[in-house]
């Protein structure tokens, strides 16, 4: 059994017919052909069987009308046969035939899984024309809808994922200030292949540590948690210095992708009674310190080592520095530095551009938290809009007036 409606539009649905006997109890052709099928053409395709059903389903059916008095595998289950069509069909809009005496049947049908059920002795052309494609439309907008909700279920997954990946510092027991601000480049992610860590190990030094892993895809997200990780571990297990970083480099080059990734890392570790500090650079930016009655500067790094990744025997050498009495320590990725100074076009803000910017905040009485979002608040906005790169910036603060 062959027939077409054609109307004036050309769209074309493709309808597969799954009944016991379709030269007798439902001459589909004949109400098409007898129906206003508002411009759509309707190629109809029969089967008597499941087994029929199953080899002429391909992708280009767009709807299932399934008559429910098929005979099915199971007998003490009328439905299903469509059950079984369903799972062969789960892309394809699907219609449900009954008898009118079987209505609580054909509403179970829907509840099943069914986009809609029609009556035989209510059945006419334009019925069936119009419920094939409100079928289709409605197939369409529920897989639109799951699609949607398994958007939203990933992102909410991803995002409970990365804040756990964050890392929480550990400095039960020191008078130390903490704060940290987090901005990824990538949109709607949480978390960047920018890295940080703060810790206090049990003699009271305090270890602070920040790196960037080139690139700002999910891959270099994950390998900056492995790194953070390793260093934390590394950290309590009693390296420092150049063997921590020289272990560093090897969890890097075990764990990265490619030869080509590389991260820049800077780690400094406070002595117990917080007065000095050893610093170490790999290719990072130096940190900034603000001493009490003093300018803003940055920490000497005139002899630090290239970024973790490049070179397979380099070395990092350990620098001593003092800090004093009150001071604040301000350690950052390059996303706070390589923005516009002056919108679009204009230089790069750079490490010079940024000590003056923090400088001017701590005059102002900015601390903390407070601090960190001010800054990069005011470097957003001297580059004339968003930041493309991830940036981390955290700071550690000594405050000692009254001592």
């Amino acid at each position: 059994m062959t027939g077409t409606v054609t109307g004036t539009d050309r769209t074309d649905l493709t309808l597969l017919v799954v009944e016991d006997d379709p030269a007798g109890a439902l001459a589909v052709p004949e109400l098409l052909d007898a129906a206003d099928a508002a411009g759509t053409r309707v190629r109809i395709r029969t089967a008597r069987n499941l087994t029929e059903a199953e080899r002429l389903l391909t992708d280009d059916v767009h709807c299932v009308l399934v008559d429910l008095s098929l005979p099915g595998p199971r007998a003490d289950d009328p439905l299903a046969p469509l059950r079984h069509i369903l799972r062969l069909a789960p892309r394809h809009a699907v219609l449900a035939l009954a008898a009118s005496a079987d209505a609580d049947l054909a509403a179970e049908a829907v509840r099943v899984g069914a986009q809609d059920h029609l009556f035989r002795e209510e059945l006419d052309g334009r019925l069936l024309s119009r419920a094939i494609r409100y079928a289709v439309e409605r197939k369409r907008a529920d897989a639109v809808q799951v699609k949607l909700a398994e958007s939203r279920l990933r992102a909410q997954e991803n995002a409970r994922l990365e804040r756990g990946l964050l890392p929480t510092p550990l400095l039960e027991g020191s008078d130390l200030r903490f704060a940290a601000h987090y901005r990824p480049g990538r949109s709607r992610a949480l978390l960047g292949g920018d890295f940080y860590d703060v810790v206090r190990t049990p003699d009271g030094t305090v270890h602070a540590m920040i790196g960037d892993v080139c690139g700002h895809g999910p891959d270099e997200a994950a390998l900056g948690v492995e790194l953070r990780i390793a260093w934390r571990a590394l950290t309590f297990a009693g390296l420092c210095g150049d063997e921590l970083l020289s272990t560093m480099q090897q969890v890097l080059e075990h764990e990265r992708e490619s030869e080509e990734i590389f991260a820049t890392l800077c780690t400094v570790d406070i002595a117990p009674d917080g007065r000095r500090a050893g610093l170490c650079l790999a290719g990072h930016p130096s940190p900034l310190i603000a001493r009490q009655g003093r300018a803003a500067r940055l920490l000497p790094y005139d002899d630090g080592g290239p970024a973790l990744g490049l070179l397979p025997r380099a070395r990092w050498p350990r620098r001593q520095v003092e800090l004093g009495g009150t001071w604040s320590l301000l350690m950052y990725t390059d996303g706070l530095i390589e923005g516009r100074s002056a919108g679009p076009g204009s230089p790069r803000l750079g490490q010079d551009g940024m000590v003056g910017m923090i400088d001017r905040q701590l005059s102002a009485g900015l601390r903390g938290e407070e601090l960190l979002q001010a800054a990069v608040t005011e470097v957003r906005s001297l580059n004339g809009g968003e930041l493309t790169d991830d940036v981390a910036v955290l700071a550690l603060e000594r405050d000692r007036t009254r001592g």
